[in-house]
């Protein structure tokens, strides 16, 4: 169990983003609610085949092993009753993850539970409990996509667009409103001026002080902005991360570009994006959250 004194970084995550549940969804969608709880029962002691979020975790919690202090915590939030959780507590065993807190729900939405445990980070393949948990402020994202297998590398490598995600959306809301040539004047014209923080600059932030635990170029932790601005607005970015005294370790202005290759290439673990037809493209390739945030998904 972490130290909450000495925990950096806290991880909330559901049952179907840890595990590949898709066997139990389907008995459950098909057969209700008694029908899937007593297969759950019955195979208990089966263990569940890591989920899209499975890797990620288990290189957040090697963190822990590296530094031989306790920094991080992942934590199970579910939809699952305690019950039918047991499966998952029994799978969390087999795989040797160090999860010790969880909160089984019962069918009613875990998003509430997320300021308890003073979450930094909550993932989940519900795209309703993540806008909740949106909406306390608390980083989240819709993992999308199918199981991933570990990366070759042993460092965690995270990637994350910039506006609506890491910065606020108020650039943002110019590029959709009045286009580019009007967003580009608009970044130029306030450079100087610091972007106000996205969901997941707290996040970021965390990420930062956990790197600091390591001597320079010893992190098993790797961070990329991954963004679609081009110059001139990427002046204003860099600034905006200075005066938050965030370091990212690369940082890709590609100018519209297309952001898959460029993932590829960085060999990310999960990327965060706004905008889902980015995230449709990723996820063919890496695993992806899509962050329900900003001017893009208020239609929705």
């Amino acid at each position: 169990m972490a130290d909450d004194q000495e925990t950096h970084l806290t991880v909330a995550i559901s049952s179907t983003a840890l595990f590949d549940l898709t066997a139990s969804d389907k008995i459950y969608i098909d057969d209700g609610l008694e029908a899937y709880r007593r297969y759950q029962i019955a195979q208990e002691e089966t263990p569940l085949e890591p989920g899209d979020g499975f890797y990620l975790v288990e290189k957040l919690l090697n963190i822990n092993k590296v530094l031989d202090k306790p920094r991080v915590e992942v934590i199970l939030l579910s939809r699952n009753s305690a019950d039918t959780g047991l499966r998952v507590f029994n799978s969390i065993k087999y795989h040797e993850l160090a999860i010790s807190r969880a909160a089984f729900c019962g069918g009613e939405t875990p998003y509430r539970y997320i300021g308890a445990f003073a979450c930094d980070l909550f993932l989940s393949t519900n795209a309703d409990d993540v806008r909740q948990a949106l909406a306390q402020n608390v980083a989240a994202a819709t993992l999308l996509g199918r199981k991933r297998s570990k990366q070759g590398s042993g460092l965690l490598k995270l990637a994350f667009d910039g506006d609506s995600v890491i910065f606020s959306d108020e650039a943002e809301q110019v590029f959709q409103n009045e286009g580019l040539d009007a967003f580009s004047t608009s970044e130029t014209e306030q450079a100087q001026q610091a972007l106000r923080g996205g969901p997941f600059k707290a996040f970021l932030g965390a990420l930062h002080k956990l790197q600091g635990e390591f001597p320079d170029g010893e992190s098993p932790l790797r961070t990329a902005l991954v963004t679609s601005r081009g110059a001139p607005a990427h002046e204003r970015v860099i600034r905006t991360l200075r005066d938050w005294d965030i370091r990212l370790d690369e940082s890709l202005f590609l100018g519209g570009k297309d952001k898959t290759e460029f993932l590829r290439a960085f060999e990310a673990d999960i990327f965060f994006d706004d905008q889902a037809a980015h995230c449709e493209r990723a996820v063919e390739h890496v695993a992806t959250g899509h962050v329900p945030h900003g001017v893009v998904n208020r239609s929705q």
